[in-house]
């Protein structure tokens, strides 16, 4: 169970980590990087970061990337949050897969109603 220190340093981690990265994106261009969610650790020295990323052929790329500049990253979030936080915690980004999942399922459900319209439309009308 989160306490509420921990939920408002992830929401404040949160904020500060989209700044970050919708600034480093905007000289990309056609990227786009969110922080869906934060979640620290109860002794508030790691922060699980997850991300989504568009376009999602890119998502794998971007996440290495991201990975391999991620002091760079810590050493920008500590400055945004030095008034607030003694320490800044240790970042592990992970990306975000519930939008694929969510899609997945849409799929499927779309599917599973063109499966049973067919079937309506095959089956022969009781006046017939």
């Amino acid at each position: 169970m989160e306490g509420k220190r921990q939920a408002k340093i992830a929401r404040l981690i949160q904020k500060e980590l989209s700044e970050i990265f919708r600034r480093q994106t905007a000289a990309m261009g056609n990227v786009l990087v969110s922080v869906s969610a934060v979640k620290i650790s109860p002794d508030l020295s790691i922060a699980r970061v997850y991300l989504s990323i568009f376009p999602g052929d890119k998502a794998q790329a971007i996440l290495a990337n991201i990975n391999a500049q991620s002091k760079t990253v810590r050493y920008e979030l500590a400055q945004a949050v030095k008034q607030m936080l003694r320490k800044c915690p240790e970042l592990h980004f992970y990306l975000d897969d519930s939008l694929d999942y969510i899609e997945n399922i849409d799929r499927l459900l779309a599917t599973d109603k063109h499966l049973h319209d067919e079937e309506d439309a095959a089956q022969p009308t009781e006046g017939e």
